[in-house]
């Protein structure tokens, strides 16, 4: 059976690279509108509604407008959206099967997908099962940074770091961004975690193209249920037991680490994401690390995708 497939804002990063692991898959057929009509509602709507799955990589306003062109009574065209506008919407499944034993059917079964946001999955991954067991209180003050590639923040960051010939030294350093504490992740962050508060996050951009880490400090003392990093260790393995592109390290991490340090690249180009867990019996510091362009943008997309046409969810995805 073929599926056809229309890719709105497939010149962005997120499209192209859906566009990218797509080419070659026989049973996808890619849908493309006419340069010239890409903004014309009434054709991008024709092209909405033949579509099997339309993934939207827009900004949040133009994916709403995008959603809108749905015809009455279509409930076959299924959307699957990169955008931040759908991720808190109880309409919207979030795009996360890995999240809980129940997400993966929900996803299956649904017409809309919020496609997560790269910083937030990283964030759920690790604090979601905490909370869900009662190992972290949902009144926790969570904090979490992440060393990110500067592909994550779109074109124009790209372009300000490829086109510039000789950076300025501002850039060749690691840069804090975000500073107004409000960085739209934030929302999904709170919700699909289950923490009552929105956590304290920040953000850095680094002189690499892709790659992520977002780690998470956990004083042994802040835990509702005391755990010694070995024993989180352990919960997280068991956790994500028999998921394909979720790998929790080993306990004892020196024989996974680049001479003790994390680079954030270990994960480019593959749909896999590691977690780590490190620390001692009063602090823990809690990783994960991924392609924030696969898990945390494109594959995640294509995973959602596989899920609802029924099809081996790893198909064209490296783990």
């Amino acid at each position: 059976m073929t599926y056809k497939v229309f890719i709105d804002g497939r010149h962005g990063t997120t499209g192209l690279k859906i566009d990218e692991r797509l080419a070659g898959r026989e049973e996808i057929e890619i849908l493309t509108i006419p340069e010239a009509q890409r903004k014309d509602a009434r054709v991008k709507a024709e092209y909405i509604n033949a579509a099997d799955v339309v993934f939207l990589c827009l900004p949040d306003a133009a994916s709403k407008e995008s959603v809108a062109l749905l015809a009455p009574g279509n409930t076959r065209t299924r959307f699957i959206d990169a955008s931040t506008a759908h991720r808190t919407n109880p309409e919207w499944v979030y795009g996360l099967p890995e999240l809980n034993a129940g997400q993966r059917e929900r996803i299956r079964n649904a017409q809309k997908i919020a496609n997560p946001g790269c910083h937030a999955t990283g964030f759920i991954l690790l604090m979601h099962p905490l909370v869900a067991a009662g190992i972290v209180s949902p009144e926790f003050a969570a904090t979490t940074y992440s060393v990110t590639g500067y592909s994550g923040g779109g074109k124009e960051m790209i372009a300000s770091y490829e086109d510039a010939g000789e950076l300025p030294q501002s850039m060749k350093s690691p840069r804090f961004y975000a500073l107004g504490l409000t960085h739209k992740h934030l929302p999904e962050m709170r919700t699909l975690s289950g923490l009552k508060h929105l956590p304290l996050f920040t953000p850095i951009v680094g002189d690499f193209a892709q790659g992520l880490v977002v780690a998470v400090p956990l004083p042994a003392s802040s835990l509702a249920q005391r755990k010694t990093p070995a024993e989180l260790q352990a919960f997280f393995a068991d956790y994500y037991k028999g998921e394909t592109f979720i790998k929790v390290m080993p306990a004892d991490t020196s024989g996974v680490l680049d001479g003790g340090q994390l680079p954030a690249t270990a994960c480019n180009e593959t749909n896999r994401a590691e977690i780590f867990v490190f620390g001692n019996d009063e602090q823990i510091l809690l990783a994960s690390r991924f392609d924030n362009l696969g898990k945390g943008a494109s594959g995640a997309a294509i995973q959602c995708m596989n899920i609802m046409l029924g099809l081996d969810e790893a198909r064209g995805l490296a783990a």
